[in-house]
């Protein structure tokens, strides 16, 4: 009986973590128009946005969940208005310019953003109570991107970071800027269905 009503449970959480990851991230995501698609790979049209990012030093991973910290603290309220601004997906990671790896992994200082929901303007986002917080604008830009499931271990992004180089020189694009690394969803997500990315910025 002890192990039936245990699979029971073992089975409930199972079907509450496949579910969790799609519903924790049923919020708003960057527009962007797929230029051409090729297997995994994409070449898009991004429209303009605004980000809200934080540069932190450190490994790659301890310096996401540190920015993450930092910038969900600004969209959670800790701002000079108290505003709450609503989550969006993906968390983006990017190597600084003055260390930014070719493997998109071998760095020691990170941007991390959020992107702004598109209700806000530079005008009515709330100024940021951490000086750290950086509210920037970005134009429209195309990029090409390679979209994978699973693990988000330095190897993976290294690897993936290879191949999108190499589709982009297959494909004779001019790719600029260091790789933007995105990621959909929630850390509980079961890893087969995470929904991550690596992307550059493209003249395509």
């Amino acid at each position: 009986m002890l192990l039936w009503l245990t699979g029971i449970v073992v089975l409930a959480l199972a079907g509450a973590a496949i579910a969790a990851g799609p519903i924790m991230s049923r919020v708003e995501q960057p527009k962007y128009d797929v230029v051409s698609r090729d297997g995994d790979f994409e070449i898009r049209a991004y429209a303009p946005m605004i980000i809200a990012q934080a540069e932190v030093q450190g490994a790659r991973k301890p310096a996401i969940e540190e920015g993450f910290r930092i910038v969900g603290a600004y969209i959670f309220g800790a701002n000079q208005a108290k505003a709450k601004i609503a989550m969006t997906a993906p968390v983006q990671q990017q190597a600084s310019a003055a260390t930014a790896p070719d493997d998109g992994v071998a760095s020691d200082r990170w941007s991390i953003s959020f992107v702004m929901p598109s209700n806000w303007s530079l005008d009515t986002l709330p100024p940021p109570a951490d000086a750290r917080i950086k509210l920037t604008a970005q134009s429209a830009q195309r990029m090409v991107a390679i979209t994978f499931s699973g693990s988000t271990s330095d190897g993976i992004i290294a690897d993936k970071t290879r191949q999108l180089r190499d589709y982009a020189q297959h494909k004779g694009l001019t790719v600029t800027g260091s790789p933007l690394l995105a990621f959909y969803n929630p850390p509980w997500t079961l890893p087969m269905l995470r929904r991550n990315e690596v992307m550059l910025a493209c003249s395509c």
